[in-house]
């Protein structure tokens, strides 16, 4: 039995606000983290920061697990050479900005 067109839309609309919901969910727990790490505190273009973020997002797409950026620098110097990486990635875009 199919469903009539007015059934189909209410659920679009109620996945459209759990869409909503969740992704303000993701964009608070990853803003929490970047006021931690201390971006809130740095001034960057936000194209910058943004090309920063999606070089972060290939490199644990890429198959590299990494747990905690705590875990990691407790663990060695490899959490210090993750930080350096972002950290340079986005402040070498932009010389204008000293």
């Amino acid at each position: 039995m199919k469903k009539p067109s007015s059934k189909i839309r209410e659920e679009i609309a109620k996945l459209q606000e759990q869409l909503k919901h969740a992704e303000t969910r993701e964009a608070e727990r990853i803003g929490r983290i970047a006021l931690r790490a201390g971006l809130g505190e740095i001034e960057i273009d936000e194209t910058d920061l943004q090309a920063a973020f999606e070089e972060l997002a290939k490199r644990f797409r890429g198959g590299k697990r990494f747990t905690s950026g705590r875990k990691a620098a407790a663990e060695g110097s490899a959490g210090s050479r993750q930080s350096e990486t972002v950290a340079s990635g986005a402040g070498s875009s932009s010389p204008s900005e000293a």
